[in-house]
């Protein structure tokens, strides 16, 4: 597979998320500009101008008229994806660190960070349909049990009943997304030994998958939070992805960036590695990241994949037919 490489941040990725058609890739870093790339030839379309900070997360509406993003400059912004242009600010009193639609587009969560006095919390908006109608208001505000440790990551479960997040405590929870009462939270035993790092839906919502520090990817019952699979590591992991084709998923990461000026990058292990989702094993890698991955995702239709590093970097590869005949 030859890789297309798109150079458009000056700092390290930090999310990836393609739109649900599969034709649109967005990629947010620590630079201060989300861009759009064309997901086929890996062209870029544009830039969203208006963050002060690091940009965490983006997400983006069934149909992709709209773009939400989170930043380190205490803001969740809407933006229009055609023009590029910010229409409503969502002001937190702290850093903005994951965002997520809906099913529908009604409703978006968001969480922030534990800052200054404030504790970590996920936030519940409602989508206006007329940008004029947006307001800054929350539906529902979630204190994190762990105040001080920061939540990752949360999305939306199936139907929109529930919201499931993970962070720095290591542990996963599912909250009731009407009540905010806590339903679920993983065991000791199950759940990760360090903190969790990313959190990825499967396609059809029924399951999802999380990585951890502690070297290891989850598969988890979006419903039941039934422990299903454990991926083994030989380095913390700090992304992860589910094919929405084939039964593999892929993670993602490498040590600290401090780690890694005294090894070379074959010694950094910053590859992607994927695995067969039932039978655990690893099935294969894709070298070529000179840094720790953070972002990984794949396209919609199962048969691209993209990966985003600590070097700037996003990687975009198209499976070649080998790929999907496979055979363990």
């Amino acid at each position: 597979m030859r890789p297309i490489l798109m150079k458009g941040h000056e700092r390290p990725l930090t999310f990836l998320r393609y739109n649900r058609d599969g034709d649109l890739l967005f990629s947010c870093a620590k630079d201060h500009t989300p861009t759009l790339w064309y997901a086929d030839n890996g062209e870029r379309l544009g830039t969203y101008r208006g963050h002060n900070g690091a940009v965490w997360c983006c997400d983006i509406s069934r149909d992709s008229s709209r773009l939400i993003t989170g930043s380190a400059d205490q803001t969740v912004k809407l933006w229009d994806v055609k023009s590029g242009k910010p229409y409503f600010t969502f002001k937190f009193g702290s850093p903005a660190r994951s965002v997520d639609f809906a099913v529908g587009d009604k409703l978006a969560v968001i969480t922030s960070d534990p800052f200054m006095e404030r504790t970590s919390a996920i936030h519940v908006k409602r989508i206006a349909e007329d940008p004029e109608d947006q307001v800054a208001d929350s539906v529902l505000v979630l204190q994190s049990p762990e105040g001080r440790m920061r939540i990752n990551r949360a999305v939306w479960g199936p139907l929109n009943q529930t919201i499931v997040s993970g962070g720095e405590d290591a542990v996963i929870r599912i909250w009731d997304a009407e009540t905010g009462k806590l339903l679920k939270e993983s065991n000791e035993e199950d759940g990760h030994k360090k903190p969790i790092t990313s959190l990825s839906k499967s396609a059809d919502d029924s399951h999802f998958i999380t990585g951890s520090l502690d070297k290891t990817a989850k598969l988890w019952d979006m419903r039941t939070l039934t422990l299903i699979k454990t991926y083994t590591s030989n380095v913390p992991v700090n992304a992860v992805s589910i094919s929405p084709l084939l039964d593999h998923v892929v993670i993602g990461g490498g040590q600290d960036a401090s780690a890694v000026t005294t090894t070379d990058h074959r010694a950094g292990k910053f590859e992607a590695k994927f695995y067969d989702k039932i039978l655990q094993e690893e099935i294969g890698g894709v070298k070529g990241h000179f840094g720790p991955i953070n972002a990984l995702a794949f396209n919609p239709d199962g048969r691209s994949f993209s990966s985003g590093g600590e070097d700037g970097y996003v990687r975009l590869h198209h499976f070649d037919s080998d790929y999907f005949n496979i055979r363990i």
